[in-house]
């Protein structure tokens, strides 16, 4: 068994079929279901601007979510190694998608905003340093094609 390698699994099923399958562009809705073993099922659609309901997640969001996940774990991994004492985090990511004229698009770039919570706000410096680490350790970001920027907030910013 090679510890180096982990596989996901995931299952998709579409829902959004009105009758008429997808005869047309407009006669079939982009629900579907996000499932994975053991875990809760994670309702999908797409992007509103693309025909999706606004009450169910997508793509885009899940994406952004991913590394704004993976950068605080990566984070507080590193704040361990560096026996920083984090007691709070928080993020408020964004993230831009560019749609070309062919109808297809692509992420340009994503900006996390971590607010860090600290025992000790004499090592802020420290803290705030510690990001690059995290980013450059961060499974998601290494793995996407644009650059994951971040704007660490102090708490109460």
């Amino acid at each position: 068994m090679n510890l180096a390698l982990h596989e996901y699994h995931v299952e998709i099923s579409w829902t959004g079929n009105r009758g008429q399958g997808t005869s047309g562009y407009r006669s079939y809705g982009r629900d579907h279901i996000i499932r994975a073993a053991g875990l809760p099922d994670l309702p999908g659609t797409a992007d509103p601007s693309f025909h999706g309901d606004r009450d169910r997640w997508n793509p885009e969001q899940l994406l952004l979510a991913a590394l704004s996940q993976c950068h605080m774990l990566s984070y507080l991994h590193v704040a361990v190694r560096h026996g920083l004492l984090v007691t709070g985090y928080t993020d408020a990511a964004t993230g831009t998608l560019r749609l070309n004229r062919d109808g297809s698009g692509e992420f340009l770039e994503a900006t996390l905003a971590p607010c860090v919570e600290l025992a000790d706000e004499s090592v802020r410096a420290l803290a705030d340093s510690l990001h690059a680490e995290a980013n450059a350790t961060c499974f998601i970001a290494r793995s996407v094609n644009f650059p994951v920027h971040h704007l660490p907030l102090a708490p109460g910013a």
